[in-house]
């Protein structure tokens, strides 16, 4: 008989796929080896549900792909058709469920109501991570969360930044949906990173909810190079559209703007080597996608339990510039790979 769940609906509040294979960096586990854990995943259907269509999920399929591949789970499903709206989102978990998903990694849409969805799952047996995104606030209802360390990547693409100015001038942030908690911790990212200039690096406003589409970022850093692209000495962006949209525009204009970009969308890669962006900081979605699934089919499979339900851990983030624009995924690889050891050595308890 198949599991029906009724999440109920909550309030409704990122195309480059790097393309990486983890078996280059991570061997399949013996999952019934040194973790005691289940060896025998066929059972396990994990699903992968981003809160709806944009590039930064894209790797995600990769990593799933890896995951079924190397640890011989039964199916992993990729849906993106949430249409960044909650009650559809769980419209779309419901679905999954009845028809046999039993592990499910989400990028909640509402970040302030997806933990109702998450305790909902797990209540019903259902194996449940946060994936990309924590869930604004100090309690996590799933199981684990996996995800950036968004304040510490954005400070860090800040530094760059401030850097690249020579310490000095004007910096503008451009990032995405202002109720996103990720958002906010980018915004303190920068914050913090400009406070500690001392007064040296000016911050215009933040241009916030400008990740919905390309088309979306574009306008808006044509308007702010328009009306105050001469004043601007630096622009960190910590959203995948308007970095690209910035890249874009910085390199059109001429103005001597120093722009530090987020993720690895081929076009930054480029002007990171051609010396039009300074740098960018990268995330690790493939590794988001290939240990989520490693960690939630184990989980599911009842043989393995988190020590601490919520924990939440660092995917990693990684700052590119001319220097290592060619070798910055081996990094990430390892990443990965360190990763999987730390919840299967650290973070589970199995039989």
């Amino acid at each position: 008989m198949r599991r029906q769940v009724l999440v109920k609906a909550a309030a409704a509040a990122a195309t480059a796929a790097i393309a990486v294979g983890m078996s280059a960096c991570t061997a399949p586990a013996d999952s019934g080896s040194a973790t005691g854990a289940a060896s025998d995943l066929s059972g396990i259907n994990v699903a992968l549900v981003p809160g709806g269509p944009h590039p930064y999920f894209q790797p995600w399929i990769t990593g799933g792909d890896q995951a079924k591949a190397d640890f011989g789970l039964g199916s992993v499903t990729f849906n993106e058709t949430s249409g960044w709206d909650q009650s559809k989102q769980n419209d779309v978990i419901n679905s999954l469920v009845a028809n046999g998903t039993n592990a499910i990694g989400i990028f909640g849409v509402s970040p302030t109501d997806i933990n109702t969805t998450f305790a909902t799952l797990k209540s019903s047996g259902i194996a449940t991570a946060s994936l990309a995104s924590c869930p604004a606030g100090d309690t996590n209802e799933a199981l684990f969360c996996l995800s950036t360390d968004t304040g510490v990547a954005a400070y860090t693409a800040a530094k760059a930044t401030i850097a690249a100015m020579g310490g000095k001038g004007v910096l503008v942030h451009l990032t995405g949906n202002n109720v996103d908690s990720n958002t906010q911790r980018r915004i303190e990212g920068v914050k913090k990173a400009v406070a500690e200039t001392n007064g040296a690096v000016t911050e215009l406003p933040d241009v916030t909810d400008i990740d919905k589409d390309l088309t979306t970022a574009q306008k808006a850093v044509a308007d702010l190079l328009a009306a105050q692209g001469s004043q601007i000495n630096g622009i960190v962006s910590t959203a995948y559209n308007p970095a690209v949209a910035a890249a874009e525009a910085v390199a059109a204009s001429g103005l001597p703007i120093k722009l530090v970009a987020i993720d690895d969308d081929p076009t930054i890669l480029q002007d990171i080597t051609d010396g039009a962006v300074y740098a960018t900081v990268t995330q690790n979605p493939v590794g988001q996608a290939y240990v989520g699934s490693y960690a939630l089919a184990q989980l599911a499979s009842g043989n393995c339990t988190m020590k601490d339900p919520g924990v939440i851990v660092d995917s990693g983030s990684f700052l590119v510039t001319k220097d290592n624009v060619k070798t910055y995924d081996d990094e990430r690889k390892k990443k990965t790979q360190e990763l999987q050891k730390q919840f299967a050595d650290e973070l589970m308890t199995c039989k």
